[in-house]
């Protein structure tokens, strides 16, 4: 089947500017992360919201996905309220996967241009619906409204471009033709060789509740280029922003001519769920999940028949050490602790620091010191609600709650958690961090706290602090890992232990 439209053509310069970035390492975005009214047209933001608004307490939307089961259970983390939104449920996962495996030889067929044209058209209907999606993230995730709208929006189609630029790039690689000549003694061997692409089958993509789009953009982008249909399977208390985004996806397919069964939405319960039964089917060639170490370590172990692809959390760790911007750096880490109230992989969590004091641009500090200077910058950040509502967000979920109740036993508080009043939202679910210090040997801190719950870990020296941080990379894992200093053979001697750990530093 060809595809009715060129959209290959039409998105051309902005793929190849996307390759050269890719291939410079440089920061470049066509996508706009300000939501002022400047940058949109006229009345953009109002149409987000009364799009998003008109979800709520309905069926959702789905044009060609029915069934005679629905499920659904969000719950606004601001009003506290469910969402009322329900969506047809899976009610037969082998036809399910019959259905997105229909048209992928097609799909296939249609070859790079027409499929990649395809996928950029459908970030450019993603960037137009981004007010919607932001308020969908907002009462899904928890976010605050500038958060949702650039990370979940702008920055989250970002990654879904490099994805595109970078699965475009790989398949360029491959010839079409090759001739193939070689000398055998005296004989001469010609061959004319041929290459064809081809997916490997039905990728399932399952996303997490707290920023859906970040991973799931790259991954459906990813594998629809390559000729991988896509069954998307949304946290149950975040499915709103993802059926939004499937849906924009298959109006793209069905305009361009293809099967829009190519990008489909699995819904499950909490009570009822069905991620394993997706996960280990048969058909399922591609894996690509998001969420808890424990349940990514499941899918490692148990989907052979798959490429199994995880980004899970881990213990992020900071190590203090010197500074020549003592208020600068306090700022950083009370911000990286309160954003999204540490709800993110990135997040802040173990903070390493010698018992021998730091040298800063205000003197040398005492490890006591430090911890009472980090919590007074936090509670300057949190002190306004304004604030702290642009800056915490809200509770994901109530488990977060019970998991900031559950870190207090066993290890000192130093600053305590409490809700702060959201100045819009006053049933909001909210926390501003609780700090905690223990002693060595680390019992507590060496897990993921997922909330915003940080660490304040005191040793004997800095080479114990890389010792002990650079442990917890290699067996607990790590998304990012952060150091202050200001001395360059430490930087390099940390710089060192770190990439040969596998932090992202």
């Amino acid at each position: 089947m060809a595809a009715r439209v060129n959209w290959f053509e039409k998105h051309r310069e902005r793929l190849e500017l996307a390759v050269d970035a890719c291939a410079a390492r440089g920061a470049w975005t066509p996508f706009i992360e300000s939501p002022s009214r400047r940058h949109h047209p006229e009345g953009a933001r109002e149409r987000g919201l009364a799009e998003f608004e008109s979800y709520l307490g309905a069926p959702f939307p789905l044009e060609g996905v029915t069934g005679p089961s629905r499920v659904g259970e969000e719950v606004s983390p601001y009003t506290g309220r469910p969402l009322g939104i329900d969506y047809p449920a899976v009610d037969d996962v082998d036809g399910h996967l019959d259905a997105a495996e229909a048209g992928l030889n097609a799909w296939a067929e249609a070859g790079v241009p027409v499929r990649v044209g395809v996928c950029m058209e459908m970030l450019d209907r993603l960037a137009d619906n981004v007010f919607a999606n932001a308020y969908a993230t907002m009462h899904t995730a928890g976010q605050a409204y500038m958060m949702a709208f650039a990370g979940s929006g702008a920055n989250s189609l970002d990654r879904g471009l490099e994805a595109l630029a970078y699965a475009y790039r790989a398949m360029s690689d491959v010839p079409a033709e090759a001739d193939f000549e070689r000398r055998f003694g005296a004989e001469v061997v010609r061959l004319r060789k041929t290459y064809r692409l081809r997916p490997r089958g039905v990728a399932l993509v399952i996303t997490c509740a707290s920023y859906p789009a970040w991973n799931a953009y790259p991954a459906i982008m990813a594998n629809l280029a390559t000729g991988n249909p896509v069954v998307v399977k949304p946290h149950p208390g975040g499915t709103l922003p993802m059926a939004m985004a499937v849906r924009v996806g298959r109006e793209v397919l069905q305009e361009a001519g293809f099967d829009p069964n190519l990008l489909t939405l699995a819904p499950d319960a909490s009570d009822a769920p069905i991620t394993k039964t997706l996960a280990l089917h048969a058909r399922t060639a591609i894996v690509d999940f998001t969420g808890s170490a424990a349940f990514g370590a499941w899918l490692e172990q148990n989907c052979r028949q798959a490429l199994v692809y995880t980004e899970t959390a881990g213990c992020n760790s900071v190590i203090v050490e010197s500074t020549q911007n003592l208020a600068g750096m306090l700022d950083a880490l009370a911000q990286g602790i309160c954003l999204f109230s540490s709800q993110m992989c990135t997040s802040p969590q173990n903070i390493f620091v010698p018992q021998t004091g730091i040298e800063t641009d205000e003197g040398a500090l005492t490890a006591e010191s430090f911890a009472d200077r980090l919590v007074a910058a936090i509670d300057e950040l949190v002190a306004d609600p304004a604030r702290a509502a642009a800056t915490c967000g809200a509770l994901q979920s109530e488990r977060v709650t019970a998991t900031i109740a559950g870190a207090r036993h066993g290890v000192e508080v130093i600053r305590e958690s409490n809700a702060y009043a959201h100045p819009e939202q006053p049933h909001a679910r909210t926390a501003t961090p609780l700090v905690l210090r223990e002693q060595q040997p680390h019992k507590f801190a060496r897990r993921e706290w997922f909330g915003p719950i940080a660490f304040v870990l005191p040793v004997p020296d800095r080479a114990a602090a890389l010792e002990l941080a650079a442990r917890d990379v290699r067996e607990l894992g790590s998304i990012a890992a952060y150091l202050y200093t200001t001395d360059e053979q430490y930087l390099a001697e940390v710089e060192t232990e770190f990439t040969r750990a596998g932090a992202s530093f």
